[in-house]
């Protein structure tokens, strides 16, 4: 059976030698992967993370993988290209909802929840330093567990202020100081939850404590390499 679907990009693998597995998300199928043909000539940025594309689905009885085919982009998302920083946190985005959702499942709501998320980081046209941690808090109410500052607070990191090994210069916070500023960032409107002034350091601890929380929700491991790279974007 063929259809049209609009499936949100969360990574890709080769498949043999002309073909990748483009593992999306969408409301339709939830979180699929779908064999895709490809050839020196495929144009492989329409795979970029989190690009929003329709495409032709053929549905396989006899497999779980389908394949897919005559993409369009729906979005070209100029405002996420266009810029490194924010090319880096889709980056970071995709490759958590890749770790956390598993495949073959569909939360309701959850793709057009994702596709809104989209939408609002293109058109920020500054002051998007924290917009991954509002992502990370809003994607645990996204999966059904809203979190609140008690829930969080036995998976904060930090230690008591010292000289970051990696950063000579730059003191950690204490797990206090981080524990108010993910209280901030959850009770503060969205603008201004965007403006708390955070450090680099600041926001990958913060990061790393809201990971550690949905790891336990979602009983899985979630070992997100790309936040070393939104470490070293943001300093």
């Amino acid at each position: 059976m063929k259809s049209k679907a609009e499936l949100i990009v969360l990574n890709h693998t080769k498949f043999g030698e002309n073909s990748i597995v483009l593992h999306t998300l969408s409301a339709e199928y939830g979180r699929h992967g779908f064999l895709v043909k490809v050839s020196p000539k495929t144009a492989m940025a329409l795979f970029l993370p989190l690009n929003i594309l329709q495409a032709e689905v053929t549905e396989n009885p006899k497999s779980d993988l389908w394949f897919a085919r005559n993409f369009v982009s729906v979005t070209p998302l100029n405002g996420i290209r266009n810029n490194i920083h924010k090319n880096t946190m889709t980056l970071f985005m995709s490759e958590v909802l890749y770790r956390v959702v598993k495949d073959q499942t569909n939360e309701d709501g959850l793709a057009d929840w994702l596709k809104g998320q989209i939408m609002t980081l293109d058109a920020l046209e500054s002051d998007f330093a924290n917009f991954h941690l509002l992502f990370l808090l809003n994607l645990c109410s996204a999966l059904g567990f809203d979190p609140d500052t008690a829930g969080l607070a036995p998976f904060v990191v930090g230690s008591s202020p010292t000289c970051h090994p990696e950063r000579p210069g730059h003191p950690e916070r204490s797990e206090g100081s981080n524990l108010k500023a993910l209280d901030s960032l959850i009770k503060l409107p969205f603008a201004e939850a965007l403006l708390l002034p955070l450090s680099g350091v600041d926001r990958n601890a913060i990061a790393e404590s809201i990971l550690k929380y949905i790891e336990f929700h979602t009983e899985s491991t979630v070992n997100v390499r790309s936040l070393a790279v939104l470490r070293e974007i943001y300093g």
